[in-house]
């Protein structure tokens, strides 16, 4: 199939999908046109490249469980190709996740106080004003 019948059975635009060969997660051979195409087994890999990608796995990450790509995505979640590579993989970017995420959390917080500070002074606009230059 080409890169179009692809991604209308994927859902991956034909961007991604060239995103997802020049990292070594898809494969496609040429016609003598130059054009892709790509084998049945493919559907699969595009599917569970943006499914994992969708969970926060880098191209990096992803290249770790490519043996399994081409699997249908019940039977992927069921590859115990490398378990413990695999499990590290999991393990190092759900600590990335939680750092984010620890990072938002003081981020709203910052945010939630200067809104209030904000909503505060503005019964003084000089204060109003202050508060804007200060950034505090």
């Amino acid at each position: 199939m080409q890169i179009g019948e692809l991604s209308e059975r994927t859902g991956a635009s034909r961007r991604s999908i060239r995103y997802y060969e020049q990292q070594g997660l898809l494969e496609a051979e040429r016609t003598i046109k130059g054009w892709r195409v790509y084998d049945e087994r493919a559907v699969n890999r595009v599917l569970n490249v943006r499914e994992l990608l969708g969970a926060g796995l880098t191209a990096e990450d992803i290249r770790v469980v490519a043996p399994c790509l081409d699997m249908k995505t019940e039977e992927f979640l069921a590859c115990d190709s490398s378990p413990h590579e695999v499990l590290a993989m999991y393990e190092e970017r759900l600590a990335v996740v939680e750092a984010r995420e620890a990072e938002l959390r003081r981020h709203r917080t910052e945010l939630v106080e200067h809104v209030a500070r904000l909503r505060a002074g503005a019964a003084g606009t000089e204060d109003f004003a202050e508060l804007l230059r200060s950034g505090s």
